[in-house]
């Protein structure tokens, strides 16, 4: 238990869980936020009745700090069934688990997108990751995806079809230059648990963090930036918007680009990978239908995925309709006119549901975010800042104090918490 007063940088999972645990703790704990509201890059808007949330994303609940952080049950957590559909022109083939999605085992046995040998290697990839931790996994000999997956003796066929652009959803890196790290831990939690989104849209999950840090004591101030920083050794004066506080301590929580400004820690990555995510609707008796899977395109990158998310979360539609969503990846989709984007993605369903009438597919909203991630080429986890860098009473909490994730950045959360109250 501490009595003493922290200042915490940033509104998001990270920032969230650091001042949760603090105040349970016992310490004074004020957070500031530059945003009107809390969750950073995990946000939610309502538009038309439509539920957007900011770029795909979705919840792991095999992550142990997911576990350990969230009322699970509270979110109301809608669930997309395991695998995906693989799409390309004039064709759609099922890959699924067959040990945790038997309804699609016969459709799956006859994909023949990917070998039998490549299913095969699937399973066996599937026990592998199963026997390791998450230390154990991002402490290991790293290379790309690609190599690591040509390592494992998979086709290309199934590497290009499948693995890319999922993983390019994942890692917004459809060339799997990543580091296999994240490809063994996010798979190894695929295997364990489930994807899901919550009915209210992902934004309840900063919404719950929140709740639960003012119940500990937490005061959470939105709308005031944190200017400055000023480490005494002992203590720290933060210049914020309502003026200038004095505590014991600051966890600067904040995105990786103002940490580095706000600490001069240069090991902060500010190299990143962006995505635009576009949103649709359209008449529900017209919207293609998945058994609650994603859309993959294999036979272009753009869109790299197309999902109906209101298959999944009827919530996030009003009654009538159906919401899709469409991610594209890359640098020179920031500069591409929406409607053009939206047009592209109107003629690939056409494409995949040669079938079905696309004409009614109405853009609601457009999300172009430039850092979505930190890069995380081969390598990169073994030079991220720990959460003391900065020195004396300022300390990190993010994703790149871990690797870029919910579960990174909980985890960074709890762990500069708990190095907060060593030292206090």
């Amino acid at each position: 238990m501490t009595d003493g007063s922290v200042v915490v940088a940033g509104a998001g999972l990270a920032g969230l869980v650091a001042a949760r645990r603090l105040a349970d703790a016992g310490a004074d704990v004020t957070v500031y936020e530059e945003r009107p509201g809390v969750g950073g890059r995990v946000r939610t808007e309502t538009v038309e009745g439509f539920t957007l949330d900011r770029g795909f994303q979705v919840l792991f609940t095999a992550y142990p700090a997911v576990r350990e952080e969230l009322d699970l049950d509270g979110l109301d957590l809608r669930y997309f069934t395991p695998g995906a559909v693989i799409a390309r022109p004039g064709s759609r083939s099922v890959l699924s688990d067959p040990l945790r999605d038997p309804r699609a085992l016969l459709a799956s046995i006859r994909n023949d997108e990917v070998t039998t040998t490549d299913k095969a290697r699937t399973l066996l990839l599937r026990q592998h990751v199963g026997t390791r931790d998450e230390a154990g996994i991002f402490e290991s000999h790293d290379r790309s995806i690609r190599a690591y997956l040509r390592e494992w003796g998979f086709s290309e066929g199934y590497i290009e079809n499948f693995v890319a652009p999922f993983y390019g959803g994942i890692t917004l890196d459809r060339s799997l230059s990543t580091s296999k790290r994240v490809f063994e831990y996010t798979f190894k939690s695929l295997s364990e648990g489930r994807i899901a989104v919550p009915a209210a849209g992902i934004g309840a999950i900063p919404e719950q963090l929140a709740d639960r840090a003012r119940a500990a004591g937490a005061s959470i101030n939105c709308s005031e930036p944190v200017a400055s920083i000023a480490d005494r050794g002992d203590g720290v004066t933060v210049e914020a918007g309502s003026g200038s506080v004095d505590a014991d301590a600051v966890v600067v929580a904040t995105d990786p680009k103002a940490a580095r400004r706000l600490t001069g820690v240069d090991a902060i990555p500010t190299d990143a990978r962006g995505c635009v995510t576009q949103y649709y609707r359209l008449p529900t008796e017209m919207a293609p239908t998945t058994r609650r899977k994603l859309l993959l395109n294999a036979g272009d990158p753009s869109p790299n995925t197309v999902v109906p998310i209101s298959e999944v979360a009827p919530e996030y539609a009003p009654d009538g309709e159906a919401l899709l969503n469409a991610t594209f990846l890359g640098a020179a989709a920031q500069g591409r006119d929406a409607d053009a984007l939206a047009e592209e993605t109107r003629l690939t369903l056409e494409a995949w549901y040669p079938e079905r009438d696309f004409s009614a597919l109405e853009l609601l909203r457009t999300h172009r975010i430039e850092f979505a991630q930190f890069d995380q080429p081969p390598g990169v986890h073994d030079d991220l800042p720990d959460h003391r860098a900065a020195g004396g009473r300022t300390y990190l909490a993010g994703d790149y104090t871990a690797w870029s994730g919910i579960q990174g950045a909980m985890r960074s959360g709890r762990e500069a918490a708990e190095a907060v109250l060593r030292d206090l």
